[in-house]
This record gives C-alpha cells, structure tokens and sequence, in this order.
C-alpha cells in the first residue's frame, strides 16, 4: 500500500540538548516547541516485493541508504509490523534542509507516520512520537498538533510530546530569515554527544523544569514581552553550550550575527521582534501578528538575507492523498 504523510518541521523554544540514551534517544532536559505552517516535509512511501535494498530520494537526489539513519528506521518498522520487505521512499522538503531550519524534525515524523500507515501498525500519537524520536529526538514534537510539550522521561515509554495548547490560542508568527543556505560543518547528532562537556552543561539542566514551567506560563497568559524575552536568552544558553564543548561548536554564520543586533535595534525603535536558532545558521524571528509585516518588510532591506519564510502555528503530522511517486 502506497502512503503518503505531511509534517511540519517544529521549533523549540525551550531547547534540548544533550542525551541520557543515545540509542533511544532520550533527552537530557525536557522542550518546549511549535510546530511551523511553511517548513514542511511531504514523505511517500510504499513497501514493495522484490527490492533487495531500500530505495530512498530526497529533494530529487537518491541516497546510499546502507547504515544510515532512514534505513534503520525502517528497520525499528519493519520489526514492529513482523515484515522484512525493502521500501521505496520519495521524500521532499518545502525549505533549506542541513541549515539548522530543523530538516530532521520533519523529515522523521513523516517517514514514521507514513511507514507505520503502509506497514499495517495501528499506532496512537502518543506511540508514534514515541516512534518517531528514535529516528530524530526533535522529530516527536512535530507529530502533535501546535504548541507542543516533549517529556525527557527515565524510559522510551516516558519519552513523548504532546499539545498542551490549541493551535489557534494565540497569533504569533515565525518568520524565518534564511542567510545561509549552505549545509553546516557538524551535524546535530554529532553535536549532541558533545554537549556534557561544557562547563556550564549541569547547571543548565538543573534549571530545565523551572524554565519548561515559566515558558508555559507565558504562553498561558500570552504575555509576549516575556515570552520573547526567555525564548531568546535560551536560544543565546544553548549555543553558549555548544561554544563551551569540546570540540566547541560554532554554527552561527557572520549574517546569523548581524542580523541579532539588528533585531535588537529594531526593539529599541518599536518592533518587539525575537530571534531563537536552532543547530544551524538561519534565524526564527518570532512577532505578534500584527506586526508581522512591518517585520518582512525590514527583512526584504538586509542584504544577506537570502530568503524569507513565513510561518503560522499548525497542526502536527498528518496523511495525505497526494503521492509523490
């Protein structure tokens, strides 16, 4: 059976990073995200007799999938459906994928709830995040629908995202400025394993819980200075992270850096714009709706802004009828 899903790539504004299991991929600290309406990735596949191998194209490239990351996924698939049967894969992102926009989100919670549809498995979202976070930790949170809360857990059972705000509850836009769209140097699995080096990395963790509280509490009361606030200066604590490991990881671009002082300045001349940046060089510039285009305008000014992407909160991974093959 040939099945098609639809998922959205999230961002987080209470970020992980850092594993306590890196074949399970369980998180070291809870998350906070948002599903994003324009970065998406469309996934089709079917499971066919007859293929001694599985055949994977993403962006209208075919991949190596031997050892890799699709592949294996298929393989936690195809043992839970008790099939041995090779795919066809055929997927396509909607934006930059390796440029930090959070590629792997998407790209993994299509494949999982595709997959799972062709491969006869009835799962709940609840199992399919589950599922889906073993392919890519991030990738659980673009299963549910908008505001989404991922649990770190002791167990793969405990470890899941769900919505704990309706998609609609509040107008808030992520415009996304792409400034770069060259695939960063180190991967973010790579870095992950990294992250217990820095010197800070404990005290972080140790204040993981109380920030997932306020952040909520923000959202709850769509309190936007203080919700912008705190989604910035912990955009600003993970790179810190990642700058203080070792190997040290520096994924910021020259563009990434100007264009944070001019969202600062821009703040001190009336629009209350935030940035947060995931393990990449583009930036997610967050605003209320009302200001969104005076925002875009701005943006359309800086040269070393390639390309603008604009975003609303949506709903979470979803299947479709329409095939890519």
């Amino acid at each position: 059976m040939k099945i098609s899903a639809i998922a959205p790539a999230n961002v987080a504004l209470i970020k992980y990073w850092g594993r306590k299991d890196e074949i399970l991929r369980l998180p070291a600290n809870g998350s906070i995200s948002v599903n994003l309406s324009n970065l998406s990735t469309h996934t089709t596949i079917e499971f066919l007799d007859g293929l001694d191998a599985d055949e994977v194209t993403i962006d209208d490239a075919k991949i190596d999938t031997e050892g890799v990351r699709v592949t294996r996924h298929l393989d936690r698939i195809r043992a839970l459906a008790k099939i041995s049967t090779k795919a066809k894969v055929v997927s396509r992102n909607s934006f930059p994928a390796g440029t930090g926009l959070s590629s792997s989100s998407s790209g993994f919670a299509a494949l999982s709830v595709a997959a799972a549809t062709a491969a006869g498995l009835k799962l709940d979202e609840k199992e399919l995040s589950i599922l889906a976070r073993q392919g890519s930790g991030s990738a659980c949170r673009s299963i549910p629908n908008g505001w989404v809360q991922w649990h770190d857990g002791t167990t793969s059972e405990e470890s899941f995202a769900e919505s704990f705000t309706p998609v609609n509850h509040w107008d808030i836009q992520d415009i996304v400025a792409v400034v770069s769209k060259e695939r960063k140097d180190v991967s973010t699995s790579f870095g992950q394993k990294s992250a217990h080096s820095s010197p800070f990395f404990t005290e972080r963790i140790g204040r993981m819980e109380e920030k997932i509280k306020e952040m909520k509490q923000h959202i709850s009361n769509k309190d936007f200075t203080a919700f912008g606030e705190l989604t910035e200066s912990e955009a600003l604590e993970l790179h810190a992270i990642m700058i203080t490991s070792r190997p040290s990881l520096i994924y910021w671009s020259t563009g990434t850096l100007q264009l944070m002082k001019e969202i600062k300045k821009w703040r001190t001349e009336g629009l209350e714009a935030y940035f947060t940046i995931n393990t990449g060089q583009d930036m997610h510039i967050l605003v209320q709706k009302v200001h969104a285009t005076k925002l875009i305008e701005k943006l359309k000014t800086i040269s070393y802004v390639n390309k603008i992407l604009e975003n609303t909160i949506s709903n979470g991974t979803h299947i479709t009828n329409h095939h890519l093959f």
